[in-house]
């Protein structure tokens, strides 16, 4: 990692990744009739907040100005939960698999960058198992055809 700016244009794109994927898992929560689903999806919604407090912290303590929303992409994940929504809860869900995927590759993408400062490394590396969770769950129910807030069965966090 060559800088502080490399670092905080990092964690921007990061912390824009995270606001697209509220924006999305809001849509589909809205949306879900299955109250199962629905529930975990919350959770979900719920860690990727936490990413955003949490990698905002970091990058005002580098001295940058988080971002406080997202990009345009927000509005590809959120446009691909009202798609799928025109057939149903696994519509919706297949739409947040690759919504999901979206985000797998960002932390993924991040984690390949040489020199990041341990800490941050570690946090990284927690957010990206939050995102395998979740593209875990959501791949089961798409591909199990029925939402539900069993956990898939052995799926590990990796």
């Amino acid at each position: 990692m060559s800088g502080d700016g490399a670092l905080l244009a990092l964690l921007k794109s990061l912390i824009s990744a995270d606001y697209d994927a509220l924006s999305a898992y809001r849509a589909a929560v809205e949306r879900l009739s299955n109250e199962g689903a629905r529930s975990t999806l919350q959770s979900f919604l719920e860690d990727h907040e936490r990413h955003v407090v949490e990698l905002s912290a970091l990058m005002t303590s580098l001295g940058g100005q988080p971002p406080s929303r997202g990009d345009f992409m927000g509005l590809v994940a959120k446009g691909r939960v009202y798609f799928g929504n025109v057939i149903g809860d696994q519509g919706i869900l297949a739409a947040m698999r690759s919504n999901e995927d979206d985000s797998n590759e960002a932390y993924e993408h991040a984690l390949e960058t040489n020199g990041l400062p341990r800490d941050i490394r570690r946090i990284l590396e927690a957010n990206l198992a939050d995102e395998r969770r979740h593209r875990g769950w959501i791949d089961y129910r798409v591909r199990a055809g029925r939402p539900s807030t069993m956990p898939p069965p052995a799926y590990g966090s990796t």
